[in-house]
């Protein structure tokens, strides 16, 4: 029973025991039995009235408690006739106004982090006091290929059944501390920095992790490292090969001054000086190249009917090693807006590059010449008629590339055959680049290797 009600109840019990005792003088004193009855009837009125006068506050503390309960902050206490109380109703509304306040700007705080979340290409993830993952925005579900993952830790999500991306990113962010950070590459040849940071929140420590793609970043910083290495390189080879070769071509006129028995010896050594001088300076023009690539022309050309070329040419090749060299898909596409030079020139190197892998494997056992199923690279060229987009992909069976980390593969000068300069990717990437296709070269546990081009709408 309330407080309220006990003491009406009081004031009740009291007043009727002072009527009944009126009642028995009511024989004897009539006119006194009017008169207290009267009092007590204005004694009961008045004293119900100063009860509920003196626990009005407590109804209007009852109903602040009810609104901060219900987190209503934006309702208001009414105020009544009593001046005193009024005060009490005025402070308890400002609480109010203040917490409504305060709980709207944190709001709109909130409201703005989550926008600005939802919109940075940085991907974000927040972990709780017992490291399970609290937070992801657009950009870290996406990259990690995760949906609902709240609530559960990387090591939980690792163990799970995902994809070998996905693992693989599980694996990398798992084993990161606080304060670490890594460079991460993808099966697409993109990099990510990976950095573990805390942060205080009501006295305990929370991790959180940040990963940026820095695939431009340090795709230009690795370009304008290497095009200034080879313009010193080929400034100094260059002027050392001219020269050398000028030295060489006059070292030939005293080729009659010579005995008989040293003449021969003298102009092989003179021709086979001349020969390296030669090759060294068609080895820094190689590199040169790349750094002196034109700016694509866009015209619209048949991509089909260039691959056709690139298969006719090397069809006899294929065939006197053993390697089946064909089509497996071929739809019909637009014309595509490319530079014909430079496109065919990154063909070239891809294709090239196949079968020299297939061949290295041949001559490894691996796999075995002559057999279509064993030895082959396959030309596929496929058109999406609902997003307009073109893939490219050139397949081969060598698998050489299995156990190459994916970082490697398109950085300047790596190369995985022997003698090979690593230049060739170099110079595919630069073209791919300046086109603005996409592109992705991986080796699955089937043993292929696969080189894709993706046109994004061929339109």
């Amino acid at each position: 029973m309330s407080l309220q009600r006990r003491l009406l109840a009081y004031l009740l019990l009291v007043h009727a025991v002072f009527l009944a005792l009126v009642f028995h003088a009511y024989l004897a004193e009539p006119v006194w039995l009017v008169c207290m009855e009267a009092g007590l009837i204005l004694s009961l009125t008045l004293g119900i009235y100063l009860v509920k006068t003196a626990l009005q506050p407590l109804d209007f503390a009852h109903q602040f408690h009810e609104l901060l309960q219900g987190e209503n902050y934006a309702a208001r206490l009414r105020s009544g006739s009593n001046a005193e109380v009024n005060k009490l109703v005025q402070l308890f509304n400002r609480m109010l106004e203040a917490l409504y306040l305060e709980r709207l700007k944190l709001g709109e705080q909130r409201g703005f982090l989550d926008r600005l979340l939802e919109a940075t290409p940085t991907a974000v993830v927040v972990f709780d006091f017992d490291h399970r993952i609290s937070l992801m925005n657009t950009s870290a579900q996406r990259l990690l290929g995760l949906r609902d993952a709240e609530g559960h830790s990387l090591h939980e999500l690792l163990n799970s059944n995902q994809t070998a991306q996905g693992t693989a990113w599980m694996a990398t962010l798992d084993s990161l501390v606080a304060g670490e950070n890594t460079v991460y590459s993808d099966t697409e040849g993109r990099r990510y920095r990976c950095q573990k940071n805390q942060f205080i929140d009501r006295g305990f420590r929370r991790d959180f992790l940040l990963i940026d793609e820095i695939t431009a970043e340090l795709a230009s910083s690795e370009k304008a490292t290497y095009e200034k290495l080879i313009r010193v390189l080929a400034h100094e080879v260059n002027n050392t090969v001219a020269a050398t070769g000028s030295v060489l071509e006059s070292l030939l006129f005293y080729t009659s001054q010579l005995a008989s028995e040293d003449r021969e010896d003298f102009c092989t050594a003179i021709t086979a000086v001349k020969r390296r001088n030669g090759n060294l300076g068609e080895f820094i023009e190689r590199f040169t190249r790349v750094v002196k690539m034109p700016e694509p022309e866009l015209k619209p050309h048949d991509l089909a009917a260039m691959l056709d070329g690139i298969l006719y040419l090397y069809r006899q090749q294929c065939s006197e090693l053993g390697v089946s060299f064909i089509w497996t898909r071929r739809d019909p596409i637009p014309a595509l807006m490319l530079d014909a030079h430079l496109m065919e020139q990154a063909l070239l190197n891809i294709i090239k590059n196949a079968i020299e892998a297939v061949e290295i494997a041949i001559r490894a056992g691996t796999v075995h010449a002559g057999q279509p199923e064993q030895a082959y690279v396959h030309v596929a060229l496929s058109h999406d008629a609902g997003t307009h987009a073109v893939q490219l992909s050139v397949t081969d069976s060598a698998g050489l590339l299995v156990d190459v980390p994916h970082g490697q593969l398109f950085s300047p000068f790596f190369t995985t055959k022997k003698g090979g300069q690593g230049i060739g990717l170099m110079f595919v990437r630069e073209v791919l680049n300046r086109h603005g296709f996409s592109h992705k070269l991986a080796s699955n546990q089937g043993g292929e290797t696969s080189f894709d081009i993706l046109i994004a709408d061929a339109n």
